[in-house]
């Protein structure tokens, strides 16, 4: 589009790293958090919010430390309608090139008795809250939380209150997925309307998914006059999630005709970053999700087939190639070089040094001693990060299983530098060998969620294992592949038990982002 102008230009404010983060089990490493800081910075993200600086040292550390590396995008911190929130999210993104102060507060009727305050002293709270943040950073965010289920007059008074103390983006956020797009497109035309100084700042919509329309609620707010959508990579979020960033986004670019609004990102990385955050997260994409999912660009049925032969426009509204996705998936063999799997992993979106290139190649020979063919997709689960510094670590394991059922594994981890060794018994090979396990390592963890898919096909597929785990109200995922089941299972197991040990961690001195309640708020 050319000659683009603010009406025509809609900004994209990725919370992956903040809300997307509170989905439960879904808690990620200081480098994870930066590396997907940094592919949302490249992919051309507006606004990205970094975390939630106040919940804990760790939320504070990884803001801080992307504000430093941001290139292009805006960072912005969460913070509560306080004084001490508002100063620790400014400190960690005050050395951004451009920084944000996101602050909030709930404004309906049940958020409003939380806190225990009444519309006037809420309302004062804003004016005192915005203004303060506004004294710090002169671009400020204002959230009324659960605004779709504020009374109109309150919510125009608050909002006028909010513009007034100096704030220049007012999102509105459907904070409990209620709304419906009729709803959406008509309460941000209205506010616009009526609001005093409405025209002055820039609309923000941030819809959740609990009733599955997100992504229509997000595009009607567009419509309705917002020029803002909060977002996450493939709308990971609390409950049913949030709007999927790859979904707006190529609804945008595909239905112009219709939309005609623009963003700035590049949608070649938008299947990288979804591959990247998938895995870091330990959260797998549904296979029939809108995008990026495995089979959004499949076709088995034979109408179909021929008339992709034929021409692809028939059945496909856009093409792999626009979202990063590589028309051809030659595979690799054992006696492929490191030339030909760097070149390969470029072409699936991953840039590797030379000690990074070494570590995946001796995974990749490892994996076509086994395979006779490494396929695209084999090559994405060997992209992990390295486990090297977690505190349980899996050395080797023997599993013997009988006729009747029974089965024996023995493990041995290597748990905070020393190698244990434990026998179990169990029924079958992943009850056995999660026993043993738990031996080595006692815990209370409920196992919530055992899941098996192979990552391509064939009796020599890697099968990806994901597991869940919940223990004292913590949760936390862990995924792993590998041609053995039974060790893509213990290694999925390990790697949630690691992520239970790093939230206990990192919600001791501190608290956990998500449970961080109103306490402070009055």
């Amino acid at each position: 589009m050319t000659n683009v102008t603010d009406q025509d230009r809609v900004l994209i404010f990725d919370t992956t790293l903040r809300d997307g983060e509170q989905s439960p089990g879904a808690t990620m490493t200081h480098n994870e958090k930066l590396e997907i800081a940094e592919l949302l910075d490249e992919m051309g993200v507006d606004i990205i919010e970094a975390g939630f600086p106040i919940a804990s040292e760790g939320d504070f550390k990884a803001v801080s430390e992307i504000a430093e590396r941001s290139k292009n995008s805006r960072i912005c911190g969460l913070a509560r309608a306080n004084f001490a929130d508002i100063d620790r999210c400014w400190e960690a993104v005050k050395r951004a090139n451009k920084n944000r102060i996101h602050t909030f507060i709930g404004t309906s009727p049940l958020h409003r008795a939380i806190p225990n305050l009444t519309m006037d002293e809420m309302a004062d709270k804003i004016h005192e809250t915005v203004s303060h943040a506004r004294n710090l950073c002169e671009n400020v965010q204002w959230s009324p939380m659960d605004a779709t289920r504020t009374e109109w007059d309150y919510l125009c008074r608050v909002i006028e209150i909010a513009i007034k103390a100096g704030a220049t983006t007012i999102n509105i956020p459907d904070t409990v997925g209620y709304t419906a797009p009729v709803e959406s497109a008509d309460l941000i035309k209205r506010l616009i309307e009526t609001v005093p100084g409405a025209d002055e700042v820039v609309f923000a919509t941030h819809c959740h998914n609990d009733l599955g329309m997100a992504t229509a609620n997000s595009l009607a707010a567009v419509a309705g006059g917002a020029r803002q959508i909060e977002c996450t990579i493939n709308g990971l979020g609390e409950r049913a999630g949030n709007t999927a960033l790859e979904e707006v986004v190529m609804a945008l670019r595909t239905r112009n005709d219709i939309m005609p609004w623009t963003t700035g990102i590049d949608t070649t990385k938008i299947m990288h970053i979804s591959r990247r955050v998938a895995t870091v997260a330990g959260f797998p994409v549904q296979f029939n999700k809108a995008i990026v999912g495995k089979n959004a660009f499949a076709h088995e049925s034979g109408i179909h087939q021929d008339g992709m032969l034929k021409n692809r426009e028939n059945f496909e509204i856009m093409r792999p190639e626009d979202i990063g996705l590589s028309g051809t998936s030659l595979p690799l063999g054992k006696h492929s070089g490191r030339a030909a799997l760097r070149d390969k992993l470029e072409t699936l979106g991953y840039e590797v040094g030379d000690n990074q290139l070494r570590d995946i190649f001796v995974r990749f020979k490892d994996l076509a001693d086994r395979k006779k063919e490494v396929f695209d997709d084999d090559l994405i689960a060997l992209m992990t990060l390295d486990d090297a510094d977690d505190y349980l670590q899996l050395v080797s394991m023997k599993v013997t299983c009988g006729t009747g059922g029974q089965a024996e594994s023995t493990v041995e981890l290597e748990m905070d530098g020393k190698d244990i060794i434990a026998t179990e018994h169990g029924d079958g090979p992943v009850d056995a060998t999660f026993k043993a396990i738990r031996s080595i390592y006692p815990n209370k963890a409920h196992l919530q969620l055992y899941q098996v898919h192979a990552v391509t096909e064939g009796t020599d597929a890697q099968a990806t294992v994901s597991v869940r785990l919940e223990e004292d109200g913590m949760i936390a995922t862990g995924q792993s592949a590998n041609t053995d089941t039974v060790v893509a299972s213990a290694k999925a197991y390990i790697h949630a038990l690691n992520r239970l040990i790093m939230r206990r961690e990192k919600a001791g001195p501190g608290a956990d982002a998500r449970e961080i309640s109103y306490k402070d708020l009055t």
